[in-house]
């Protein structure tokens, strides 16, 4: 069996490897979507009075330079080729991760390698196509395009309900939070329920389904579910199986599991595209093209996670029917029940970040406290290059997750800045790791690369939080599965997490 995985990782580096040497001469669309040095109009990555970094004014101005620049730093990289190594390394982290969900599998001997390799395969394609082919390009940019469009049309409601407020003395901050990514998510959250309620989400998703029904033998049910992940959350996807929920065995409920976890709803995916993107309409547009990839890799990802922690090895159901969920009697009464949704998850989202930053307050005072006593405050400072002036909890989950940072790719004067990324986001949530992306990128701390791969990376639910959402929400649907969903908790949330590494894997190989 273990040649078997190596028989399909290479059969993916030859597809890797074929497509660069015809697309030698290209420079991908990432880089060439922030700087256009034929028009002379690069894209800046703004400056900011972030602390994160707490470097002295020499330092920063070192960091807005490297800001504005580091764009074509990896266009020029592009422009030279592909290094073999990249391929190697990238091909080593894509065994690794397969080989860790191996380890933790609860039947070996039944893992089944040919939906492994379709589904790394339709990952690595995914990946390609994105970044090299025009047709996948102009729709995923298509795909973006409604995302920021969508924003726009946000924005005229926050214009109207809070522009006397920006006119005034708020704290900018403030502003760009309360009054624009909130409002955000509840409108988001109507509009999602007014599409559920004309069908055209399920419609959608059957499509989505169909393909991975036939191309990875998967039962309707969960086929279902995980493409509805794509567009919906962790609990409202599983709305869409209801009726099957109850009859579900062991693997497809652990993939429906993985499927919330390794992948973002619409709602959220629109907020994290306006925290990377900020107010540059060029940069929205290729954040919420990546962001929309990287939502959609991670349904194939999730598959190939799923079937080998536990493997199928019962007989399927591969019918596909959609259960029928009223989102409301009419259209007026399905927005207003998205509104309302929305205002709770917004409502969720602030006290949630309020917390969480008050606790990571409250325990890197406590750190900063015994660096000084220890010492180790300066000797962090002296060994970090500046990146970390004093023990705190950025400093310790950056250098936990260092190595999985680089066995995955990412440059190596990134790793424990990218690997404090993965871990808030694990222990915390996807939002704070987006909060925190968004804050090195703005300060020029981070390669383009690494921004690239850690959008990739931090796609999806996949944080202790969720094994209590999924538990509770899934659970209340089928209370008969209840203890299955408390006994795969942590299994999910390695998957979820392992599927979104093997995304960020895959880019950060092609990019080179």
């Amino acid at each position: 069996m273990k040649f078997k995985i190596i028989f399909f990782l290479l059969f993916i580096s030859i597809i890797i490897s074929g497509i660069f040497a015809f697309n030698s001469d290209n420079v991908s669309d990432s880089a060439s979507k922030l700087s256009d040095t034929t028009n002379q109009e690069i894209v800046t990555l703004p400056d900011s009075n972030t602390e994160i970094t707490q470097l002295d004014t020499e330092q920063q101005n070192q960091q807005t330079d490297r800001s504005k620049s580091n764009i074509l730093i990896l266009s020029d990289y592009k422009k030279g080729g592909f290094s073999i190594i990249t391929i190697l390394r990238g091909l080593l982290g894509m065994l690794v991760l397969i080989g860790i969900s191996y380890i933790f599998s609860s039947n070996k001997k039944a893992v089944s390698w040919k939906v492994v390799g379709t589904g790394l395969t339709i990952q690595v394609l995914l990946a390609l196509g994105v970044l090299y082919v025009p047709f996948i390009q102009s729709f995923f940019e298509f795909g973006g395009k409604l995302f920021v469009l969508i924003l726009d049309f946000t924005q005229a409601g926050v214009d109207f309900l809070f522009k006397s407020m920006v006119t005034g003395k708020i704290e900018v901050g403030l502003i760009s939070f309360v009054v624009k990514i909130l409002p955000t998510i509840i409108f988001f959250s109507a509009l999602t329920s007014l599409l559920f309620y004309l069908g055209i989400i399920q419609k959608i998703v059957y499509g989505l389904a169909w393909v991975m029904t036939k191309l990875m033998k998967l039962s309707g049910a969960e086929s279902l579910s995980v493409a509805g992940n794509i567009f919906l959350g962790q609990t409202e996807s599983p709305l869409m199986i209801k009726e099957y929920l109850p009859k579900m065995n062991k693997s497809e409920m652990l993939l429906v599991m993985m499927g919330g976890m390794a992948t973002l709803a619409g709602g959220v995916l629109a907020v994290y595209i306006d925290f990377l993107g900020g107010d540059d309409p060029v940069q929205k547009l290729l954040f919420a093209k990546h962001l929309l990839t990287a939502s959609v890799m991670a349904a194939p990802g999730a598959v190939v996670v799923s079937k080998i922690l536990v493997p199928q090895t019962e007989d399927i159901d591969k019918t596909i029917k959609v259960t029928k969920e009223n989102a409301g009697s009419n259209i007026l009464d399905a927005i207003s029940n998205g509104t309302g949704q929305g205002m709770r998850l917004a409502v969720n989202v602030a006290a949630m970040l309020l917390v969480f930053i008050a606790f990571i307050a409250m325990f890197n005072y406590i750190m900063v406290k015994i660096g000084a006593w220890t010492n180790l405050n300066e000797i962090i400072a002296e060994n970090t290059n500046g990146k970390y002036s004093e023990l705190s909890l950025q400093f310790i989950l950056g250098y936990i997750f260092s190595p999985i940072m680089w066995l995955i790719g990412i440059p190596g004067q990134d790793i424990a800045l990218v690997g404090r990324l993965l871990g808030e986001k694990v222990i915390m949530t996807e939002f704070i790791g987006y909060v925190s992306l968004s804050e090195l990128k703005e300060a020029g701390a981070l390669q383009p690369k690494s921004i690239i791969m850690a959008t990739y990376m931090l796609c999806g639910f996949a944080n202790f939080a969720s094994i209590g959402i999924q538990i509770g929400g899934i659970g209340s649907l089928a209370p008969n599965q209840r203890v299955l969903l408390s006994k795969y908790g942590m299994r999910a949330l390695l998957g979820g997490t392992i599927a979104s590494l093997l995304s960020a894997t895959i880019v950060g190989t092609i990019l080179g």
